[in-house]
């Protein structure tokens, strides 16, 4: 490519790229965050974007700077507008930019939204294989019918092969029954159950995925939880304060989660610190944390979805995709320099 040329890469090349990779898209997302620990990375804090008189729909930027072996600057514009899924469209859409790091000239433009949804679960699926230690998880909850936790199961299939039992909720039960079908597809040996009350869910699972459209918190207890369940909290605004603060609690990071009225927020808001939360999953995938705080401990994973996950698993894509021979290339897309 000429430095003026621009490669556009598809949604649907990114699915194709990504297929079949979830081992390696974990195992990216695991650098990732251990580069984002040792402090080679520049991450800005997420910029929100709301409309007046709207709490719900948000169009959002994470720039970000990952380093060493990844060396990826750029930025993922989302949106989340839940009411797409009444007019058939998914609630999310996303463009990522990739930049060099050498020039900062824009080399990359792909479909972003299967980029997040892939690092997302990916993020989800490491922090159960990190955290849930008390044996492999039989039967998994799931909480939110849409796209990320379909993704959820995915990976959570690769790093736990032998799930059996599957536990779905969602407050449109025929958007449940379709995720059922769905997993079907996905995974013919699992047997894949809709519930009527979230908390069957809980009860259940040993470990549970909430990806949902939630603004505020709904869920006021946990106690029926089995002793040592995981819960990836995805969505990071279903639980109380009250929830947080009686967790083992286990985040991506520490100042990034504790913004823009997540329940951890929330939970720092009512005790003036963050004392409660225990550690990062790069402290414990480093070896520098126990997994859990102990054996019998309800742990609750907030991800507030870092920017560096993006540009690690969008260079990962770029990669395969390019392998493939996929993408578009729009050349003289820059403007020539100046002489």
């Amino acid at each position: 490519m000429s430095n003026r040329d621009v490669l556009i890469l598809t949604g649907d090349e990114i699915a194709a790229a990504l297929q079949g990779h979830e081992q390696e898209i974990i195992s990216t997302v695991e650098a990732a965050y251990k580069v984002h620990s040792a402090g080679d990375s520049s991450l800005p804090n997420s910029l929100f974007l709301r409309f007046p008189n709207d709490e719900r729909n948000r169009i959002i930027a994470l720039p970000a700077y990952l380093g060493p072996e990844f060396n990826v600057a750029g930025m993922k514009w989302v949106s989340s507008f839940p009411g797409n899924l009444d007019k058939g469209l998914n609630r999310a859409s996303a463009v990522i930019v990739m930049n060099s790091a050498e020039t900062g000239r824009a080399e990359v433009i792909m479909e972003g939204s299967l980029i997040s949804a892939k690092r997302t679960a990916a993020s989800a699926a490491l922090a159960a294989r990190c955290i849930h230690v008390n044996g492999v998880p039989e039967t998994v909850g799931v909480l939110g019918c849409g796209p990320i936790n379909f993704e959820v199961t995915r990976f959570l299939s690769a790093v736990f092969p032998k799930i059996d039992r599957l536990l779905v909720f969602d407050v449109d039960t025929a958007r449940a029954r379709q995720f059922k079908e769905n997993c079907g597809e996905l995974n013919g040996r699992w047997n894949v159950s809709v519930v009527e009350e979230s908390r069957h869910v809980f009860e259940d699972a040993n470990v549970v995925s909430l990806a949902t459209t939630a603004i505020h918190p709904h869920i006021f207890d946990v106690s029926m939880c089995p002793p040592g369940s995981t819960i990836l909290h995805v969505s990071l605004r279903d639980f109380s304060p009250e929830v947080i603060l009686s967790a083992d609690n286990v985040v991506d990071d520490v100042d990034h989660v504790c913004r823009a009225q997540t329940s951890v927020h929330l939970a720092e808001q009512i005790v003036g610190n963050r004392d409660f939360i225990r550690c990062s999953l790069a402290d414990i995938a480093n070896g520098v944390a126990a997994p859990k705080s102990s054996a019998d401990a309800i742990t609750i994973f907030s991800p507030f979805g870092l920017g560096v996950l993006d540009m690690a698993v969008g260079k990962l894509a770029k990669t395969f995709a390019t392998e493939r021979g996929f993408g578009t290339r729009i050349e003289s897309f820059l403007p020539p320099s100046y002489k």
